[in-house]
């Protein structure tokens, strides 16, 4: 991986470089924005520009591989970079794009840091830059094969089959390809990139978790409507395909990628969401259901009320498919049904082997994995999936 030389001197210029690191990625938003406007306004989500989080999640991602490098020299963070390596293929990353990030990352860099930016410092942040860069070329360009994209050009034309209202702030949407061909394969627990063209002509793009059994010959997603907060402001492309899509209208949908798939099936499961982060667990539960699967599946959700549960019924019902199956929810608002308060795993029994997936808000997430560690869980079988910034890396 990193040479000797190198690796020294990242060693030892780390905790500067970490702690500057959000101003360094800001600036460097800033440089490639105005050189590129068209990159914030057709690729890089604006909604995640104004509130930082994207800022803090590079920062996070890029602190994260060069502590993985000097730590252990001879391995690579596949996960983390398999993470980010299907959200760029989602989007449609192209690989010379990566020369353009370095123009603008290393020029931030000098900005921040000044005469700290020795030849050696530069020398060997360049070769962590690559190292990352040239590891996520390679897994994108693997990912756009298996799906047979050329040229990163994920997109095609979709059409609205059916649209419905699962609760007063969620809308689900089928979808079918408007060209005929048949849908792409998916596993469960996969999304797909969604691409809208916004009233002053910005094509935004979100990610949506594809909800149904991968053998259907339709599409089918979930749209939860992003209320802004604080510095957040309301989400665009969630609103406007709330008010504005209806039977029969297209969209462009990019080929369905993800990392957070079921692997060794037979073993227990455990699948824990929160929010809308039920809809790749409900793909999951549609395909044990058809696999006929026979092992332990606990089923963990944390919601305000049963009524702002998404695809509750779905849920309950595709539990009650499988063979041994528990469903266990949480509402927070005082006087629903079940459980009552945040998820608490306490007396949910977890067998012994048990492979989680987790999806959801990030405090969600950290909690639920604390308790499956305590219950003896390791933590190489927790795997979990962020909508939005992977903000984990980035406040660990």
């Amino acid at each position: 991986m990193l040479t000797d030389q190198s690796a020294t001197v990242v060693r030892a210029t780390l905790p500067a470089v970490g702690a500057a690191i959000e101003e360094i990625t800001g600036r460097f938003y800033e440089r490639l924005f105005a050189a590129h406007p068209q990159l914030l306004r057709d690729l890089f989500n604006r909604g995640n520009q104004a509130a930082g989080s994207q800022r803090q999640a590079l920062a996070g991602s890029i602190a994260a591989f060069a502590t993985y490098l000097v730590d252990h020299p001879d391995e690579r963070p596949d996960v983390m970079l398999h993470r980010i390596a299907h959200k760029h293929a989602s989007l449609g990353v192209r690989a010379d794009q990566y020369p353009v990030v370095h123009e603008h990352l290393f020029a931030a860099i000098v900005e921040v840091l000044g005469d700290a930016v020795t030849p050696e410092v530069a020398t060997a942040w360049d070769e962590v830059y690559w190292l990352m860069a040239n590891a996520l070329i390679a897994i994108e360009q693997r990912l756009y094969a298996e799906q047979d994209v050329v040229d990163a050009d994920v997109w095609r034309e979709w059409e609205v089959e059916a649209r419905s209202d699962a609760t007063e702030d969620v809308a689900t949407f089928v979808l079918r390809p408007a060209d005929g061909r048949p849908a792409p394969a998916f596993k469960a627990g996969q999304y797909v990139s969604v691409q809208v063209e916004l009233p002053d002509g910005a094509r935004q793009i979100r990610q949506y978790s594809l909800t149904g059994a991968p053998s259907a010959t339709t599409r089918s997603i979930a749209v939860k409507r992003v209320h802004g907060t604080g510095a957040a402001p309301d989400g665009e492309v969630s609103r406007h395909l709330h008010a504005q899509v209806r039977e029969g209208d297209r969209l462009r949908v990019s080929a369905p990628y993800g990392d957070l798939v079921l692997d060794a099936v037979e073993t227990p499961l455990l699948l824990a969401s929160a929010g809308i982060g039920c809809t790749p667990v409900l793909a999951m539960l549609e395909q044990l259901a058809a696999d006929g699967h026979t092992g332990p599946v606990t089923v963990v959700h944390g919601d305000r009320s049963p009524a702002s549960h998404a695809l509750r019924a779905d849920h309950e019902t595709l539990t009650e498919k499988l063979a041994d199956a528990s469903a266990h929810f949480w509402y927070e608002e005082p006087g629903s049904a079940r459980n009552t308060g945040l998820v608490d795993l306490t007396d949910v029994s977890v067998a012994p082997g048990t492979r989680a997936y987790l999806c959801g808000p990030l405090p969600f997430m950290r909690a639920v994995r604390g308790q499956l560690l305590d219950k003896g869980v390791a933590a190489a079988d927790i795997h979990y999936e962020v909508f939005g910034p992977d903000l984990w890396l980035a406040a660990p």
